[in-house]
């Protein structure tokens, strides 16, 4: 681990406190040095008044010689009667005494001191290390909502913080998880509706077909046509939820090609032909043709198919749809243009989720193409938007130049 601060910071204490402790040391046997000296000198200085009242012959020199001396002889103090708990010597004594009382007394302080210092250190250490537990202990019973961050930087500081970041990631996950499950839930009920409607129409057309053999001929075409349309809804529905799952699991990875955008809404209007010749819709391209975008040409088809096939959907027999492409410096911008009864401005904010079908939709309108579109544009970093009135919706399709 790195960033050991609280360790350092208790060493570096610790440290602090022994050469304090060892500078005091020193000072007093200093001191205990300088007393001892200073009583043996007495003693000394009075030996040799003392021999020089008696022995005025003695000489300097011989007191010397005696002095330095490093002959030692047990009995001779004895034989002088000599006692060294007395005078001088006595002081030497007591204040050995009192010596040893200050070094154990300071060696208890020392000992004291830093056994304290650890102590807390290892204290709050454990403390920590509870909080973390019970921490934990409330992420077992999925409880996101405790925090725990520090600014601090030693190892269970960092740990506390990593432990706070993984305490985001569940609570996001488990919040995810409960609005998957959610999404789940109401995608189901969509599908369930979106497939009830055309199986029990279906159903219905069947059970008249089999109960009425003597059906006449053209009733009987109409059914059959019927059951075709809504058999291909079905099919739309199914092989577009398909793609959209995909790109929930993001197991589609989309190419990153040049495309040449003239090429993208040509093969686009080749998929809805039969819709615009049904309707007697002109579709007119404007822009240039040497404009390019990246991305993906299988599902920018898919993309664009839908939005026109959107616009068709929506708009008046004998009209016109104006595809308009504009690049710049920053983006390439197609406009799809069409002159329908426009979208309601309480569900423009809504027309590109799934299953959302607003007030002017047909009655075959499933609500899914959309919402494929933007998913696909999206993922190739693109923008969808949309405007409307009375006269007519606009798409707007940015692909920024990467």
């Amino acid at each position: 681990m790195k960033n050991k601060v609280v360790y350092k910071a208790y060493l570096i204490k610790t440290l602090i406190i022994m050469i304090l402790f060892l500078i005091l040391f020193i000072i007093v046997n200093t001191m205990a040095y300088q007393v001892y000296t200073k009583n043996n000198n007495l003693a000394l200085n009075a030996i040799i008044n003392k021999v020089k009242e008696k022995y005025p012959i003695i000489t300097d020199i011989e007191i010397m010689e005696i002095l330095n001396s490093k002959d030692y002889n047990e009995t001779l103090l004895k034989d002088y009667n000599l006692n060294l708990n007395s005078s001088y010597f006595l002081k030497n004594k007591d204040f050995y005494s009192y010596l040893i009382i200050i070094n154990i007394f300071l060696f208890i302080l020392f000992t004291s001191t830093i056994y304290i210092l650890f102590y807390r250190y290892n204290h709050k250490k454990d403390l920590n290390i509870l909080e973390i537990t019970n921490y934990l202990r409330e992420i077992n019973r999925h409880n996101y909502k405790l925090s725990i961050k520090t600014l601090s930087e030693d190892e269970l500081s960092i740990l506390k913080n990593e432990l706070y970041k993984t305490t985001v990631m569940l609570k996001e996950i488990a919040s995810n998880n409960i609005k998957d499950k959610e999404n789940l839930k109401n995608s189901l009920e969509d599908i369930s509706h979106q497939l009830k409607t055309p199986l029990t129409s279906i159903l219905v057309m069947l059970d008249n077909l089999i109960d009425n053999e003597d059906m006449d001929k053209e009733t009987k075409n109409e059914f059959l046509h019927n059951i075709k349309k809504e058999i291909n809804n079905i099919s739309y529905l199914v092989n577009t939820l398909l793609k959209l799952s995909k790109f929930d699991a993001n197991t589609i990875v989309l190419q990153k090609e040049k495309i040449l955008v003239a090429s993208l809404i040509k093969e686009a209007l080749q998929k809805i032909v039969v819709l615009s010749e049904l309707k007697n819709i002109k579709i007119e391209v404007k822009g240039e043709e040497d404009i390019y975008i990246t991305g993906d040409l299988h599902w920018e088809v898919e993309a664009l198919t839908n939005i026109i096939k959107n616009s068709l959907e929506h708009s008046d027999n004998n009209s016109k749809i104006t595809i308009d492409v504009l690049q710049n410096n920053v983006y390439t911008l197609i406009t799809i243009k069409d002159m329908g009864k426009g979208i309601a401005k309480e569900d423009l904010p809504h027309i590109f989720e799934r299953f959302y079908k607003g007030k002017n939709s047909s009655n075959d309108s499933i609500g899914i193409g959309l919402a494929l579109a933007k998913t696909i544009i999206l993922k190739d970093k693109g923008n969808i938007s949309v405007s409307s009135n009375k006269k007519g919706t606009t798409f707007m399709i940015k692909y920024f130049n990467i």
